[in-house]
């Protein structure tokens, strides 16, 4: 019993080392969390600018079709819906003189 205790024991400190091993350390320095003491050896990344408007394809179709262009080659027109007629009233009914 006491030698299975120890075991477990044993076996429990060594998974709580392998993971402490694994998932490494972090710091909190000026309110950042910095994934370990090597972050600052990694090369710069670069990131282009974004332009203005992000979707330049939609803003020339629509740029030309305010033009009066088509928009897309070999897309058709689509026509406005159509207005529903306005319904017919009924005059009101007739109320009987007293």
């Amino acid at each position: 019993m006491k030698m299975m205790r120890h075991g477990q024991l044993l076996g429990f400190a060594g998974f709580a080392l392998m993971s402490a091993a694994v998932t490494g350390c972090q710091t909190n320095v000026a309110g950042m969390t910095l994934p370990s003491g090597h972050y600052l050896q990694h090369p710069p990344q670069y990131f282009a600018p974004s332009p203005a408007f992000p979707l330049q394809r939609e803003l020339a179709t629509q740029a030309g079709q305010g033009a009066g262009q088509a928009g897309a080659p070999g897309a058709a027109a689509v026509p406005p819906p159509p207005v529903p007629p306005a319904p017919a009233m009924a005059p009101p009914p007739a109320q009987p003189m007293p």
